[in-house]
């Protein structure tokens, strides 16, 4: 095969400024190199494909059409370069100092990983991860392969990669103990009514949740009072104000261990959400992530154990009588 002679690591710079699109920035958060060096790469690129690839256009680089056109074929060609150097049948965890990057929220992190951690660390020491946020998706980076694994809502899957289910989860009210109006349960009336603090993702928040979707879908509208943009710290904000927040199960029940926090049954019924995991579709066989997929399934059922004999519910302070409701 006569490649002119060039140097396949062009190819991976290629791509990091084909994502970028920016020299500074593909550099630093891609390559790890610096300005000076990736410009000279960007210079050893056009003599190769006699292009541009990315010309200035205001204050920002727009790729030529001729880089339009290569920016899957790169892509494409890079990942099944990684696929033929990952395909080791004998892929040992034991030995491994393989880095996995996840993409997941702080829900299935808390959830899902502080149980998973503590069984990989034993199994396999040397490997390393990396969770990344899905603040807006993850899409982008799950088609360019730039992640091993996502866990997501299943309704939340792309058709373009294989998945599989990874564990189900329901939905429950919380409010701080001391809120005097919930009781034991929660009329709809009363829910619609009070103060609510809600989850949502996105640059621009414009991203909800599973439970704003399927609670705005059959028609009900709360008043939302508080907008954060994770699912941990919605317990925390609970705590000395009348307000209620509506939270996957798992979630309510690991932070009620810790704070002052009352769970009641919603008013009306909610989807249970199934979270799965996808991955990108040149890695389906790939024995470290398989490995990987198979532990995390393996460690679900001991987390519905850590969370139902767990540490006994935050207790009531001296003088609060109000009822714990689970």
């Amino acid at each position: 095969m006569d490649l002119g002679g060039l140097d396949l690591n062009l190819l991976v710079a290629l791509d990091a400024l084909f994502a970028e699109k920016s020299v500074s920035r593909a550099g630093e958060r891609r390559l790890h190199l610096s300005q000076s060096a990736t410009s000279g790469a960007l210079a050893r690129l056009r003599e190769v494909f006699q292009d541009q690839l990315l010309v200035p256009v205001g204050r920002k680089l727009v790729l030529t059409p001729v880089a339009e056109a290569l920016v899957d074929p790169v892509r494409n060609f890079l990942l099944q370069a990684e696929a033929i150097l990952n395909n080791n049948p004998a892929f040992d965890p034991a030995s491994s100092t393989r880095k996995f990057r996840l993409l997941m929220s702080d829900y299935v992190e808390m959830v899902l990983m502080t149980e998973a951690l503590p069984r990989m660390e034993q199994v396999a020491p040397g490997i390393r991860f990396e969770f990344v946020s899905n603040v807006d998706g993850g899409f982008d980076a799950l088609d360019r392969g730039e992640i091993d694994l996502s866990i997501a809502p299943s309704i939340r899957l792309t058709s373009e990669h294989p998945s599989e289910p990874l564990f189900e989860d329901d939905f429950v009210c919380v409010v701080w103990s001391g809120n005097s109006r919930v009781k034991s349960r929660i009329s709809l009336d009363e829910y619609l009514a009070m103060g609510h603090i809600v989850v949502r993702f996105g640059r621009r928040q414009e991203l909800a949740t599973f439970d704003e979707w399927f609670i705005e879908r059959f028609g009900h509208e709360r008043r939302i009072e508080v907008v954060t943009t994770a699912f941990n710290l919605a317990p925390q904000l609970l705590v000395g104000t009348s307000r209620i927040a509506t939270l996957h199960r798992r979630l309510a029940l690991s932070y009620q261990r810790y704070l002052p926090l009352k769970i009641v049954k919603p008013p009306f019924e909610i989807a249970t959400l199934q979270e799965s995991m996808q991955w990108h579709k040149s890695r389906d066989r790939d024995p470290g992530t398989v490995w990987l997929r198979s532990l995390l399934k393996s460690v679900v059922p001991h987390a519905r154990v850590h969370l139902a004999r767990g540490p006994k519910p935050h207790t009531q302070r001296s003088g609060d009588r109000r009822p714990w409701a689970v």
